[in-house]
């Protein structure tokens, strides 16, 4: 039996609601096909649960430090991890039924819950029926990777997506891997309570930034007890009676590390291993992403592929602006292209790193003369008043256009402030239009014209 649609979502992660909301406008009958958890990563494994425990990690974090605003609580600050994880799932929940309902609903749209497989060209099997379309879109996805460590099939150990359903704290948090996502994960459980030690096989954390927001990042984390361990090579675990032990060859420190839980934070991996694409005619380069052109369309007629699945963006707001370029081309009649938007995300340690655009390194790269801005947040006033003082703005000028190139923003409310330097950059304003507006005193955006007045060349 072959069921006939206009459309068919494979994954019902953070684009593929919003995409089944304008086809199914569009008078368009639409399945969307889901074998886990509507809302996808975001809602359920990733931002929403995420960011839930990281507030309530500062609110351990605020109220320990509360005697330096003489404030004064009596006893010691305990965090119970049980009350957490509770509060983190309603939060979770909210939003998972909001959008369950929101799909449950929605005029021309069957919703399967299952695994859907390609079947061969426009067909797609899901329990056992078959659905056609000739317009299909993969949105499905991806999961923390898992590396082959020697001696890992011997240990117990969590990912990004496990840790979220443990309700005690660890003694000893042992991380592997200092990126990203790694990183929330070393500062929101040393702020619990936990010891934690954070080991990275390169010479540096996120090690795809300056080497200046690298060292800040660093000086952050161990500011608050994190013990960082890099260059680490040869990586083994072994299993010890109160939990595990990871072998590493650093040139520092001792050659083990010794903790009651380890968590592997090494990056993450597209779900397409298990749709059929071989059978569709859909090509995926040596990681597994699907290759697509500017406009998301694969190599096969009529699909299409949104958010992680691509290798064109790895956050939830590009995954969204992944459907925006779509129904822009096949609705709007408004053409518009993945190379139009300005990379732009943030890592949400305490104080964050907010980014846009080029790093200092890329600007190097591109052989023009560039002009850099450098303030650090012991200039902002708001900071002092905060008492958050860590981390520094920086800003990357084109010296011919006058154009923004790309800034970094790692303090407080640099997550939000990057927007304004954003927001310039995307609408191709010169930066003197931005030194020259009036901010709001006192806030940490009224530095960014301070910023913008204090050039140099980059050597």
């Amino acid at each position: 039996m072959t069921t006939h649609y206009d459309a068919i979502i494979i994954g019902a992660g953070q684009a593929g609601p919003s995409l089944a909301q304008r086809l199914t406008a569009a008078g368009l009958s639409t399945a969307l096909i889901e074998r886990e958890h509507l809302g996808g990563v975001c809602v359920n494994v990733g931002c929403t649960p995420t960011k839930t425990l990281v507030a309530s990690a500062r609110a351990a974090y605020v109220a320990r430090r509360a005697p330096e605003f003489g404030v004064m609580i009596n006893g010691e600050v305990h965090v119970d991890m049980a009350r957490v994880k509770a509060r983190k799932d309603a939060v979770v929940k909210a939003s998972k039924d909001g959008v369950t309902g929101w799909l449950k609903t929605m005029p021309n749209l069957r919703t399967y819950d299952g695994h859907g497989r390609f079947d061969g060209p426009n067909r797609v099997r899901v329990n056992g029926e078959v659905l056609h379309a000739e317009r299909i879109f993969i949105n499905t996805g991806a999961r923390p990777s898992v590396p082959d460590l020697p001696g890992l099939d011997q240990v117990e150990y969590l990912t990004s997506t496990s840790l979220l359903d443990l309700d005690v704290l660890p003694e000893h948090l042992v991380i592997v891997g200092g990126s990203y996502v790694g990183l929330e994960f070393v500062q929101m459980y040393r702020r619990f309570g936990s010891r934690v030690t954070v080991i990275e096989q390169g010479e540096r954390l996120i090690r795809h930034e300056d080497a200046d927001v690298s060292r800040t990042v660093q000086e952050i984390l161990e500011t608050e007890g994190v013990a960082v361990r890099l260059n680490a090579a040869c990586l083994s675990v072994r299993a010890q009676d109160a939990g595990v032990a990871v072998h590493l060859d650093c040139q520092e420190g001792p050659a083990e590390v010794q903790g009651s839980h380890l968590l592997l934070a090494v990056g993450r991996q597209p779900n397409t291993d298990d749709l059929g694409l071989s059978s569709a005619g859909i090509e995926t380069d040596g990681r597994g992403f699907i290759l697509v052109d500017e406009q998301l369309r694969t190599t096969a007629p009529g699909v299409w592929a949104l958010g992680d699945v691509n290798g064109r963006g790895a956050f939830t707001h590009t995954a969204y602006n992944d459907h925006e370029i779509l129904v822009a081309n096949l609705l709007d009649d408004a053409p518009r292209r993945v190379s139009d938007r300005i990379p732009a995300y943030a890592l949400y340690i305490d104080p964050p790193l907010g980014r846009a655009g080029l790093s200092e390194q890329q600007a190097r790269d591109t052989g023009r003369r560039v002009l850099m801005g450098k303030l650090m947040m012991t200039r902002v006033g708001r900071a002092r008043e905060r008492g958050e003082t860590q981390g520094f703005m920086k800003v990357l000028i084109d010296a011919e256009t006058q154009r923004m190139l790309g800034a970094a923003i790692i303090g407080l409310g640099g997550d939000e402030v990057i927007h304004t330097l954003l927001d310039a950059m995307v609408a191709g304003t010169p930066y003197t239009v931005i030194q020259r507006a009036v901010h709001i005193h006192p806030t940490v955006s009224e530095l960014i014209p301070t910023l913008l007045g204090n050039l140099g060349a980059l050597e």
